[in-house]
């Protein structure tokens, strides 16, 4: 019997800023089990990235985002035994429609919960492609 290879898949990925902090949630997944990652997901047919991240956020934090503005896209392949996969990451930055509100945890199957971290002082361990992106001296706020 042949071995199919695994489809590369889209994810979009938000760096929801506030002030100097950017929120994060502890990861509850195969892939980067107790790690802190960025709210996130997969692409669905027809969605803008726009779409796809505000979806996203509202599932996983019941947050409205407001504007978004695309920042990079990262071509990442998982090589876990128990689990290999191939991803194109798009990567937006956004703000809340309301800076008010508070994070929910709607899905804590999929993480532990959400809270704000300051970018020079960020909780451990990053999920491996923020790692890599922070450890390159990526910076998600916008010069002023």
């Amino acid at each position: 019997m042949e071995e199919t290879q695994p489809v590369p898949r889209v994810g979009v990925v938000l760096f929801v800023l506030k002030g100097k902090s950017v929120l994060l949630g502890r990861r509850r997944a195969s892939i980067g089990e107790s790690t802190f990652a960025l709210p996130g997901g997969h692409l669905e047919f027809g969605e803008s990235f726009e779409e796809c991240g505000a979806r996203e956020l509202m599932e996983e934090t019941g947050l409205e985002m407001g504007k978004a503005d695309f920042l990079t896209v990262t071509n990442k392949v998982f090589l876990d035994k128990s689990k290999r996969c191939h991803y194109v990451i798009v990567f937006l930055r956004a703000v809340l429609a309301d800076p008010n509100q508070v994070p929910q945890n709607p899905e804590p199957d999929k993480c532990d919960g959400w809270d704000w971290y300051d970018w020079d002082n960020l909780p451990q361990p990053l999920f491996s492609t923020l790692d890599e992106m922070v450890r390159s001296g990526f910076n998600p706020f916008p010069s002023t």
